[in-house]
């Protein structure tokens, strides 16, 4: 990594924290997507931690909302289902509202007890059985992939490993046409991006378009599977399925959404966060090459320091005094598990990359409770193959400059991570 970058990220981070230690607690609003597009946004949920760890902020460009900042916090919030509900008809599950006429359930968005029985229709998915059977497709592509990756050029890590990784295993899950993969990473990416001039979708309608185009093209897959035999990919799985065959339109819409976004954007942005942690920490990138063991605590450390979903969001169902502040029913409750992922309370020197941590699964990335991410253990077994598969190859992969990051404070990820292999 060159000194040079290292230094104006220093110096971006120090007049953050001034910003941050002398901008009064009433004026923040650690939700503005800016903060995530430059990460600077740590020295403000720092302070948050410190003095206000249930804070309202009363004007974003997201409306009022709650921030929970503290790791027991949140997991008192994430449990507590009957106050705080996930259902996409009050909102949904991430900061920005969606609009009353274009809220779709999906099972995370959802409360009991129909939650659990749109849920348990997928988790055949992950069981170990079948993620053995997972793992020989995904070293089979892995090794492709990094065997054709060019040496001594600059190029793309997020283009070229970490979208195309995660985009093949999607096509696999969903048996989705090969040749027509990519446009999983686009509806994806649709998905969660805030539509603005210059950004992936100019206007809601745009972004409404492209995601009824998705949804046409999933019916007709969904057609030909429940027409068929059952089969082990998730769209037969729900086909055939009497908790899912007959899912309305938006319902089953937002499942597709949620299924491609969870199995997407999530390890694909932890894939990118292990290249840029270990050019970060090159001792700790030194220790896995001696022991490649230690990958076994490396993918949870790196799922935790990358924390690829910035927070969930919850809204009140009553109102409730918590910690001593007084939310009311309505009111939108968002839990920041980047904040909690570097609690000081409860994980040991949160700040270090350390790849031989004792407790690595300490960490809140896949939330908790009865919405904790389906797929985690398959997102553990792709970055375990991939990093088995990259210590074999490469002694080292240079980071050449700074990534460029997501405007987004939902989605904590990479748009372009440029790396060079030595030939």
């Amino acid at each position: 990594m060159h000194g040079t970058i290292d230094l104006a990220e220093a110096t971006n981070l120090d007049a953050a924290r001034e910003r941050a230690n002398t901008l009064p607690l009433a004026d923040y609003d650690p939700g503005d997507p800016e903060l995530f597009k430059n990460d600077t946004f740590w020295p403000y949920f720092d302070r948050l931690r410190r003095e206000d760890p249930v804070h309202y902020c009363k004007d974003s460009m997201f409306g009022p909302y709650w921030s929970i900042t503290r790791y027991n916090d949140i997991m008192d919030i994430e449990t507590n289902h009957s106050v705080f509900s996930s259902a996409a008809s009050l909102g949904g599950i991430t900061i920005r509202d969606v609009p009353p006429d274009l809220r779709r359930e999906s099972f995370i968005a959802m409360d009991q007890p129909r939650h659990s029985a749109q849920r348990k229709t997928v988790a055949p998915m992950f069981t170990p059985t079948h993620l053995d059977e997972l793992a020989t497709n995904i070293r089979k592509r892995s090794t492709e992939c990094l065997d054709n990756l060019p040496r001594g050029e600059v190029f793309d890590w997020v283009d070229k490993v970490s979208i195309e990784l995660t985009t093949q295993m999607l096509a696999v899950l969903f048996d989705f046409p090969w040749e027509d993969r990519r446009k999983l990473t686009r509806w994806s990416d649709v998905a969660t991006t805030l539509p603005g001039a210059g950004g992936l979708v100019a206007t809601e309608d745009e972004r409404q378009a492209e995601l009824m185009e998705c949804a046409s093209y999933f019916a007709r897959l969904w057609k030909e599977r429940s027409n068929e035999p059952p089969k082990s990919d998730l769209l037969s799985m729900m086909a055939h399925s009497d908790a899912t065959r007959n899912m309305d339109p938006k319902n089953f819409l937002g499942n597709l959404i949620l299924l491609i976004v969870g199995g997407n954007d999530t390890t694909r942005n932890t894939l990118s966060g292990s290249i840029y942690a270990l050019a970060k920490h090159p001792e700790q990138y030194r220790k896995l090459r001696e022991n490649p063991a230690l990958i076994d605590s490396f993918v949870p450390e790196v799922i935790r320091w990358q924390t690829p979903l910035a927070h969930m969001r919850r809204t009140a169902l009553a109102d409730i005094e918590f910690r001593g502040r007084q939310i009311k029913k309505g009111d939108k409750v968002v839990m920041w598990y980047v904040s909690g992922n570097r609690d000081e309370e409860a994980i040991e020197k949160p700040y270090e990359f350390l790849i031989d941590r004792a407790r690595p699964r300490t960490h809140i990335s896949f939330g908790f409770g009865i919405h904790r991410c389906v797929g985690l253990r398959l997102a553990e077994l792709q970055l375990k193959i991939i990093w088995e598969e990259i210590l074999k190859r490469f002694d080292t992969i240079d980071v050449v400059e700074e990534p460029q990051r997501v405007y987004s404070s939902f989605i904590k990820g990479y748009e372009t991570l440029p790396v060079r292999i030595a030939a």
